[in-house]
């Protein structure tokens, strides 16, 4: 067995049915104690999303946490991530990933709202919050090594996971098919192999820029977020739009495809993808991956906001995963799925998606949708890796009792993970960073079985104030 293999089966057991059943379980069980609070409170949800509150604590505005955590949601995982899924799982595991991302949505909103209720001040002034606090003053002392194990797995997640290889290695692979796909301009590294130029100066450029954004700290990561992370997902959406509405006749047929692949996917796909279990699987795993739901990463942003009311920045939250899967995800998925794209041989990756956009908007040349493509992936990619290193530097700074040299070495290992992402085969950086995501899963949703009613709670008595103004 080599070690791909060796991954493989690693990822199996930890995405195995047992953890979907309790992410998606502890959605519904939230879904069901917050009476649909994702229906009900989306519209207000969106409406704080954009409307910072006054007078709040915090290191970053609401607005700019949401964006920190948008940066290291909105990437690889919504051009890679959606393509990998329904080509190894059909057009059914996009019905998944959006059911996955539905009863997300409370997820999201219960980890934000604890994230800022147990958040704490670290004796240099700056917020510090996330599972491993809630875990250590939610649950108690005796559940410190619940939060620990959460804190280790984050940390590695950040480095050698979802923040650095899965990004830098989808950024070189859209650079190295846009600017040499035939790898006719190539240079031989010793002991690492043959490489197309393009990637050896991508990876360069991205560990510098990585690096001169890393040594501003959360507020430059928020700065840039904020400005990056809207307007790109703006152009993305349009690009995606006109792909759709340029295909309108083909969206029914698509529909009926998902729907049909979700609980019969050998029907769809000439038994090419297996069973069911195959389509959640991958389904909810890709799903996951980009919003992060679960996951427990987005609440150590949002535990930076500057706010007052757990509940609100909880509202906010929530609309880190609509924003991301049920609209970006839906949008390349459906992309995919009416041009064909999943079922060309010898496409993989972000190569998927690229020629859906070059195939589905007949009038614009493929160079320049695959360029734009480029453009979308490279921007949304690079700001998940500052998003990311924010995450694992937190955990770290929780591990290291507040040890701020520990966190700046910890800082350059990350900046030399972003350099070699690009030398990394695509199937085993996604088989990495699926098993650390599922190991950060266990006890972040073990966390918010145990305080779901302290969400609750918080939520009702909240509302029931409002009502009452």
């Amino acid at each position: 067995m080599d070690f791909g293999d060796f991954l493989v089966k690693v990822d199996d057991f930890i995405w195995g049915v047992p953890l979907m059943v309790l992410i998606l379980v502890g959605g519904i069980l939230l879904t069901v104690r917050l009476r649909l609070l994702q229906i009900v409170r989306l519209p207000l949800a969106l409406k704080w999303m954009v409307k910072n509150e006054e007078g709040g604590e915090g290191d970053v505005t609401s607005f700019g946490a949401l964006c920190t955590a948008l940066s290291a949601t909105i990437g690889t995982g919504n051009i890679v991530g959606v393509a990998t899924a329904i080509c190894l799982g059909g057009p059914g595991a996009l019905f998944w990933m959006l059911v996955a991302a539905f009863f997300g949505m409370a997820t999201k909103y219960a980890e934000g709202l604890l994230a800022v209720k147990y958040r704490i001040k670290t004796p240099d002034g700056h917020t510090l919050g996330g599972p491993f606090y809630y875990i250590e003053n939610g649950m108690g002392k005796n559940w410190k090594w619940l939060a620990k194990a959460f804190a280790f797995f984050g940390t590695c997640a950040g480095l050698m996971g979802i923040g650095t290889f899965t990004q830098v290695n989808g950024i070189s692979s859209a650079v190295k098919g846009f600017f040499d796909p035939s790898n006719a301009h190539t240079v031989k590294i010793p002991l690492v192999g043959e490489y197309s130029v393009s990637v050896i100066i991508t990876s360069v450029i991205l560990a510098v820029c990585v690096g001169l954004v890393l040594i501003g700290g959360i507020k430059r990561i928020s700065s840039v977020a904020t400005v990056v992370v809207p307007f790109m997902a703006i152009a993305y959406i349009a690009f995606a739009l006109i792909l759709i509405f340029s295909n309108a006749g083909k969206i029914p047929a698509a529909v009926a495809l998902i729907v049909k692949g979700a609980f019969n996917p050998s029907a769809v796909t000439g038994g090419i993808v297996g069973s069911m279990i195959v389509a959640v699987q991958k389904g909810v795993a890709r799903g996951i991956f980009s919003n992060e739901a679960g996951l427990g990463s987005a609440p150590i942003a949002a535990a930076a906001a500057q706010t007052k009311e757990p509940v609100r920045q909880g509202l906010v939250s929530m609309t880190g995963t609509f924003l991301d899967t049920i609209v970006i995800c839906t949008m390349t998925g459906l992309s995919i799925i009416i041009t064909g794209a999943w079922q060309v041989d010898g496409l993989e990756g972000v190569g998927v998606t690229t020629y859906a956009f070059g195939k589905g908007i007949p009038f614009l040349p493929e160079r320049v949708t695959s360029f734009i493509l480029m453009l979308c992936l490279v921007f949304f990619a690079f700001t998940t890796i500052l998003g990311w290193d924010y995450y694992s530097e937190s955990c770290l700074e929780y591990l290291s009792k507040g040890n701020r040299k520990a966190v700046k070495v910890f800082r350059y290992l990350y900046i030399l993970a972003v350099f070699i992402g690009p030398y990394m085969t695509v199937s085993e950086v996604w088989t990495i960073a699926d098993i650390f995501n599922g190991l950060m899963a266990i006890p972040n949703m073990i966390a918010l079985f145990a305080l779901s009613g302290i969400v609750a709670k918080e939520t009702h008595s909240f509302f029931k104030k409002r009502k009452g103004e």
